[in-house]
């Protein structure tokens, strides 16, 4: 991410940080400086000046995509067909990560982190455990497939997180089928090893995680949270998102998922648990209290017929929420978002369990936290320069008073209402058009195409 010239923006109305909690504002000027930070942000500034950049609409921070697979965007409408869980869904997946190399999968990233782009998203936590070639053969280049995802974020202008994966074993204590063979480096210490080779970038950090507590065994899980802990690196795991997962993990070591967590040091404030979908009581305890944050992808967890998580008792006894799209089945950081308020709603036939403010910080603040990015997801001085506005002229944001900016956002406005975004004060979106990647659609359409799945 290339240094940027200093640019004042002129935002028609703004989601902005205040005393009393966050609150639209009109006529706002925003100064971003040469280091892609804000410098200044004023209120209540007047007319557009000359010079400055007109962003209509209503201007939030850039979302922060906490969870995803970049490969299973290739998956979209192929899964759709006939019937089936989350087991046999699976497969399929399978198929589509066995027919990806390093090319392919930059090719792809790259239009799946511009459709994010075009979306609203300005930084994507990308949990990559598709490290080696078909059969687990290295390539000359251990890290060939990271890197290839971080270049791809890099061509799409925004910011990425590259989650590195530790995933060793097709369950407790059974090795990698065929197609896992690509994911695993035969032991945690390997993994670590490969892991360290990995630099950051301007535009990329570097994380852990661990894929599951049934793909690394128990007595390994230990050195992917020490990797985390010595660099102060997130780590993120997915969690209890099947009920079969649990059974299984209850049989061979006789505690839940969470608590085989937590007894090997794997939670904490830098620890994010992805999904958390069946919980007992002292699962959500462990997590409050530990300050481990919980990534919710209502999307695709409705998709599989995961369930629903408890993702209300858990915020309110201390676990902060993140959203990540996951299988992208759907990228849309607005859908995510309503959909935390609108399954709970179905759950317990009652509403009002998310305020919209709430659901925002959840797509923007507490997103970018869980993914080593704390300086992003305010719109404020000394923050990151990445914001995004959605229009609101359109056919599902028309109408309601602007002072409703944030009800707007999350309960009607859809990825199609996205204008424009900024990353580091780079305008990467303009008028809904991609500044980098010319034609988003027939990237998707040539990349997923030529896998031939």
């Amino acid at each position: 991410m290339s240094v940027t010239v200093p640019t004042t923006y002129w935002a028609q109305y703004a989601w902005l940080p205040g005393v009393n909690g966050p609150a639209v504002e009109q006529d706002v000027l925003i100064t971003t400086g040469p280091d892609g930070r804000i410098v200044r942000v004023e209120p209540d500034a007047g007319p557009c000046p000359p010079g400055a950049v007109r962003l209509d609409g209503l201007l939030l921070p850039g979302q922060a995509n906490a969870h995803s697979h970049a490969f299973h965007r290739a998956l979209r409408g192929h899964v759709q067909v006939g019937s089936g869980t989350f087991w046999t869904w699976r497969d399929t997946m399978y198929r589509f990560a066995g027919a990806l190399d390093p090319d392919s999968y930059l090719e792809l990233a790259t239009a799946v982190y511009a459709e994010m782009a075009l979306a609203g998203i300005s930084a994507v936590g990308e949990f990559h455990y598709l490290h080696h070639a078909p059969g687990g053969a290295r390539y000359t280049d251990p890290n060939a497939m990271g890197e290839a995802l971080i270049e791809a974020a890099a061509r799409a202008g925004i910011r990425i997180t590259l989650l590195d994966t530790c995933y060793l074993s097709s369950g407790f204590g059974a090795e990698p089928t065929h197609p896992q063979l690509r994911f695993s480096d035969g032991d945690a210490e390997a993994w670590a090893a490969r892991a360290d080779a990995i630099e950051p970038r301007e535009h990329a950090r570097i994380g852990a995680a661990i894929h599951s507590v049934r793909a690394v065994p128990a007595g390994q899980l230990g050195t992917v949270a020490h990797w985390a802990a010595m660099r102060k690196a997130p780590l993120h795991v997915h969690l209890s998102e099947q009920t079969a997962e649990n059974e299984a993990c209850l049989a061979a070591h006789g505690v839940t998922p969470t608590r085989l967590l937590a007894d090997h040091g794997a939670l904490g404030p830098r620890t994010s648990a992805v999904h958390a979908t069946h919980l007992t009581d002292e699962d959500v305890k462990l997590l409050a209290d530990s300050g481990t944050t919980v990534c919710m992808c209502p999307t695709t967890e409705r998709d599989l017929a995961d369930g629903i998580g408890p993702a209300r008792r858990l915020a309110s006894e201390g676990s902060p929420i993140s959203l990540g799209s996951d299988s992208h089945a759907i990228i849309d950081p607005w859908e995510e978002a309503r959909a935390l308020e609108l399954d709970e709603r179905l759950r317990t036939r009652t509403r009002g369990h998310w305020t919209a403010n709430a659901l925002l910080r959840a797509g923007s603040e507490d997103g970018h936290a869980s993914l080593g990015w704390p300086e992003a997801g305010r719109i404020e001085a000394g923050a990151l320069a990445d914001f995004t506005a959605i229009a609101l002229d359109t056919v599902r944001t028309a109408g309601p008073p602007p002072r409703l900016g944030a009800e707007i956002a999350v309960f009607a406005a859809s990825a199609a209402d996205v204008r424009h975004l900024v990353v580091g004060g780079r305008h990467v979106v303009r008028d809904g058009v991609h500044q980098l990647v010319a034609d988003v659609p027939g990237a998707l359409r040539s990349a997923i195409g030529a896998l031939d799945c």
